[in-house]
This record gives structure tokens, sequence and C-alpha cells, in this order.
């Protein structure tokens, strides 16, 4: 139960209330806030995407590595088409950076080769956060673009997005 102070036969609460804040200020001393320290991380990240696909990639630039790992396995475990492999190494193998950087990828949704796209994408994206100088050649091979086409939806009284029923005269 709040203290309560009488004066002139009234009781108030708040002038109570506004003595204890004014007692606690002068025993305490303020607490100085620490200013936020930046977080300098040991990798590089970024996203990309394909369709329903979607890839989390990570460049650790002071591991110097050969190694690629997408969902705990190795490139060549998780890509077994060495189309899709060569979709993965393309951006590094233009700008000269395989084997500098160990990489490491999280993806999931859509198909493989989807997800390769999505990866191929994320990878550009972290290289052009280590050197600003790959965008013309990221760009130029259009590594830098995200594919919009998606599926188109199915619409009512079609059998499919597009597809309708044959047309009959009568």
């Amino acid at each position: 139960m709040p203290e309560t102070k009488k004066t002139n036969n009234k009781t108030t609460v708040k002038e109570v209330s506004k003595e204890k804040k004014e007692k606690e200020k002068t025993l305490k001393p303020p607490i100085k806030k620490s200013s936020k320290k930046s977080i300098e991380r040991e990798y590089i990240e970024s996203k990309g995407g394909r369709k329903t696909a979607r890839s989390r990639v990570r460049i650790w630039p002071k591991i110097h590595t050969n190694e690629i790992i997408i969902n705990d396995k190795k490139l060549e475990e998780y890509f077994t088409s060495f189309e899709n492999q060569l979709k993965v190494k393309k951006p590094l193998d233009l700008t000269g950076q395989l084997g500098k950087f160990k990489i490491t990828v999280n993806v999931h949704g859509g198909g493989k080769k989807s997800q390769a796209e999505a990866v191929s994408l994320g990878i550009s994206r972290c290289l052009l956060e280590i050197n600003q100088d790959f965008r013309v050649l990221l760009a130029s091979h259009k590594l830098l673009t995200r594919d919009p086409r998606q599926k188109e939806r199915k619409k009512f009284g079609l059998k499919k997005a597009r597809k309708a029923p044959q047309w009959q005269k009568r």
C-alpha cells in the first residue's frame, strides 16, 4: 500500500512518489549505458533464390580451402549432376576466387536445378561484398539477377493455368 502524506486534511500519493524518486536520484549515481559494440563476423552471408528454392550462403574468407559444403554434404555428393556443379562454381571460376574460401550453404525448396541457381546467386552476392570490382564481370554473365519467373496458378474452370477443356459448338 503506497505511503500517503497528510496536508491540510488532504492526502496525496503523487507527492510521496515524487519525493521517493528524488531521494533515489540523490543516493544513486546515474548508470551510463554502454555504447553498442560492432560485432565483426568471421563470415560473409547472403541469400539467393530461384522459383521456390531458397539458399543462405556463407563465405569464410579467413579459411583458404576448396570446400563447398551444401546442407552438410560436399558439393559432389549433393549435386551429382556435373551441370549443376558447374553452375554453382561459375561465379568463383569467373572471378578467379575458386579455392580461396570455405563456403557453407543451406538450401531448401524447389528442384536440384533451381537450388543450384539459387546457390550461384548467393555466392555471386557474397563475392560482391568482398570486392565491388566483380560487379561488371558477374553482371555481364547475368549472375546477379534473380530470375523472377514463377509457376502460374491454376484458374477455376480450366484444367491447368491456361489449358482449357475442349470447346464444343453445341
